[in-house]
Order: C-alpha cells, then sequence, then structure tokens
C-alpha cells in the first residue's frame, strides 16, 4: 500500500478553473463515495477543497493516477488533458511531505495561515463518515496534524502571516481613507466571512450588515457584531447602500452580476464600492472588474498582500521544513512497515498450522503410552524440519551468484548470536 496525491492550487491553475473543482462541505461524503465506486480498487481516500486548492489524496499505488484523473477531470467537466496541464501528482514520501507543508501553512498564499488546518481536519471528518478514510490516509493526516502544532509552537511561521481576512482589512484602508466613515456588507455567514468579519468590527465601521441565503444563520452571525442581518434575495435593492462588500458563499454559480452592480453605482451617484470575492467559483461576475468605479479584488489579487520576506521569515520556513522532513520519514517507515504486514500474518498463520500439526501427533502419541521425553523430542524435531524445510530447499535449488547472496540472507535470519546473559543457576 502508498499514497498518491491528485491536486490543483493557487499557483498551477487560475481561480476559474479552481472554481470548477471547488467541492462545499456537504458535497464532500457523496463524491468521495462517487471516487470509491467508480475505481472500486481504491478504499482510501480522501479530498481538500478550499479557496486555494482541491487535492485528492489516495490510498493506493501509482497505478491507479490515470483512473483519478480522468474521474477528476469528469468531475470538473474539462478534458483531461486540460486538467493535467495544471494538475500535481505526488507520490509515497512526496505525497506525505506535501500534505505536512499544507497542514502548516507552507504551501498557503498567505504563508502559516491557520485556517487550512480546519479544512484539512473537516476533509478528515468527511472522509470518516464516506467511510473512506483507511489507515494509511489517517496515519498520514494525523501526523501532519501533529507536525502542524509542533511547528506552530516551535517556529515563528505564525508570527510572519497575515490572513486573509487582515489583508482584506488593508486593502480597503487604502481606498477609504477612514474605515469608521464605511458602511459593510457581508454576503454568506461562513467560517471565512465570520473571520473577515471580525477584522472589520475591530475598525469600527458605521455599519455592517449580513445577506445570507438562510436568514437565521445570518441573525446570528449578524448578531455578534450588531449588524442588520438581509436575505440574500433582497441584496439587489439594497446593494447601492455600501461602500465595501466582501462575499464568501458555496454557490455554484455568481450571486452578484453585472447589472446589480451597475444599478448600486447609479443610486450611489458614482461614489466608488470595494468588493472582495472571498469565493471559489466566484460570487461575482468577473465583468464587474471593469467597471471603473468598482475596485473588485479575488482571493489571487490579495496575493501581493500576504507575502511577508525577511530573514526571520525565511529561517521559520527553514526550522519548520525540518521538522516537516522528520514527520515524513517517520510516516514513510511507518507505510513500508505497514507493507510487510500481509507477509508476517501469512508467516503467523503458517508457523501455527504448523504448532497445531505437531501438537496433535504428539497428544496421540502421548495417548498411545509413548515416553513423554520421546514424544517431546519428536515435537521439537518436526517443528524444525518444518521451519527450515523451505529454506534448504531453495538453498539447494539456487547456483552461483544467486546461492551466495540467499545464503547470506539465511545466515542473517537463522544464525544470529544469542544476547541473552546466562541463566541464573543459583534459584
Amino acid at each position: 500500500m502508498s499514497v498518491f496525491a491528485l491536486g490543483l492550487n493557487h499557483t498551477t491553475a487560475p481561480l476559474d478553473l479552481r472554481g470548477r473543482f471547488a467541492f462545499a462541505p456537504e458535497q464532500l461524503a457523496p463524491t468521495l463515495r462517487g471516487f470509491r465506486e467508480r475505481l472500486q480498487r481504491v478504499s482510501e481516500v480522501a479530498i481538500v477543497s478550499t479557496c486555494n486548492r482541491t487535492e485528492v489524496y489516495v490510498g493506493a499505488n501509482a497505478a491507479l493516477v490515470d483512473p483519478a484523473v480522468e474521474w477528476l477531470a469528469g468531475v470538473g467537466g474539462v478534458a483531461s488533458h486540460t486538467l493535467r496541464d495544471h494538475a500535481y501528482v505526488l507520490e509515497g514520501g512526496a505525497a506525505a511531505r506535501h500534505a505536512f507543508r499544507v497542514a502548516c501553512g507552507l504551501d498557503s498564499m498567505v504563508l502559516g495561515e491557520p485556517q487550512i488546518l480546519g479544512q484539512m481536519k473537516l476533509a478528515v471528518r468527511e472522509a470518516e463518515t464516506a467511510g473512506t478514510l483507511g489507515g494509511s490516509l489517517h496515519q498520514m493526516f494525523q501526523r501532519s496534524f501533529a507536525v502542524a502544532k509542533e511547528v506552530r509552537t516551535s517556529t515563528e511561521i505564525g508570527a510572519h502571516s497575515i490572513s486573509m481576512a487582515a489583508a482584506a482589512v488593508r486593502l480597503a484602508s487604502q481606498l477609504f481613507e477612514n474605515l469608521t466613515d464605511t458602511k459593510v456588507l457581508f454576503v454568506g455567514a461562513g467560517e471565512m466571512i465570520e473571520l473577515v468579519a471580525t477584522h472589520f468590527a475591530a475598525r469600527r465601521p458605521r455599519s455592517i450588515a449580513v445577506a445570507n441565503r438562510t436568514l437565521e444563520r445570518g441573525e446570528r452571525l449578524a448578531g455578534r457584531f450588531g449588524a442588520e442581518a438581509l436575505r440574500l434575495a433582497d441584496l439587489p435593492q439594497r446593494l447601492g447602500d455600501f461602500d465595501i462588500v466582501i462575499s464568501c458563499t458555496a454557490s455554484s454559480l455568481p450571486i452578484i452580476g453585472l447589472g446589480a452592480v451597475e444599478r448600486a453605482l447609479k443610486l450611489r451617484r458614482h461614489r466608488p464600492m470595494f468588493m472582495i470575492d472571498l469565493a471559489v467559483p466566484r460570487d461575482i461576475e468577473p465583468e464587474v472588474a471593469r467597471l471603473s468605479d468598482v475596485y473588485l479584488y479575488t482571493v489571487d489579487d490579495l496575493a501581493s498582500l500576504v507575502q511577508a520576506g525577511g530573514e526571520r521569515r525565511q529561517a521559520a520556513v527553514e526550522q519548520a521544513e525540518a521538522i516537516i522532513e522528520t514527520g515524513v520519514q517517520s510516516f514513510v517507515h511507518w507505510l513500508a512497515q505497514r507493507g510487510s504486514v500481509p507477509l508476517i500474518q501469512a508467516l503467523h498463520t503458517q508457523a501455527d498450522d504448523w504448532r497445531a500439526t505437531e501438537i496433535a501427533r504428539a497428544r496421540k502419541l502421548l495417548a498411545r503410552g509413548e515416553n513423554v521425553d520421546a514424544v517431546l523430542e519428536a515435537l521439537s524435531r518436526g517443528l524444525t524440519q518444518k521451519m527450515l524445510h523451505g529454506t534448504l530447499t531453495e538453498l539447494h535449488a539456487a547456483d552461483g551468484e544467486q546461492r551466495a547472496e540467499l545464503a547470506q540472507t539465511v545466515s542473517r535470519l537463522f544464525l544470529r548470536q544469542s544476547t541473552r546473559a546466562p541463566a541464573d543457576d543459583s534459584r
């Protein structure tokens, strides 16, 4: 058993292509079951899906990479060669190393960003729900979480990260001289919107509103910030009231169109609007960016704001990479040992069969009144002959260089020097 990862992220694929492969949390379990039904030789699979990446982790050998690519391309509705042009495939230790780096925030748009760890834990929970996690992936992810915790506590990776939410506030501050004079609208009520809203609320804008498809959930989030809750259906009529609009929903289609923004600008008499679309797929039609009074940014556009530099940052990265490498080598060793488990089980089964046969023969001899010492001698000889028969047969059949190599192996396995202390005869 091995593992491989098939994925695409913000460094390999454009936003709109990533959007084709984005999965909402409730889609993960049925998608995982669909994968297993399509690739029946696969029992272990998990999917990590965020705004920056979609990655399929599979507990199987590399021979199943091509079928996995075909499946994922079909899910995204693209040709397999298109997916291959923007995807990466990592196997064995390389797949584990990538998972560990992702968990630590080293592969994120925001160096050291903490949200990815929660998203990976969600992926594990959904795989468990779908019954597709398996022992190899369970070990890999749990070890990646432990490594991420160690990196957080023993390096300064977190100190050098600027979260996407903080970056959004910084960008808005460049457009508006004072955020206390702005009206802010959040579209959606998920974890990312909650995080961004927390950052903006700290700047005390004039008003905050939350628009969500489910009013009850929107009201809960709005209540945290003393904000107004809106129905998503009311958004076109209210859009013009807001200076800042930040959207992140799980909609598969844009929910803020060009026409709605044009009407909002007329109502605002063309006062500028600052908009951030954190959703993948997009929540805001990309054509909105062409409007002269709109400043529209996507998750990819925030990249330049979240890149920190300097020697301390590089030192933290090097420390983290060292911790990761130790964790990877440990996992690779575990994986290699796990690969020999079927052989070990077979050896135990065969030894138990031999033992049972010899014990049964010894009991028959004892029942006939044979001497106990003679029976024990026969039992020990019978077991010894059974254990050595296959090895001796192979030695006699081999010749030349093959026999020399086999002889070295047999010597190493059967002729070890005893390291046991001499028995204490005084007792």
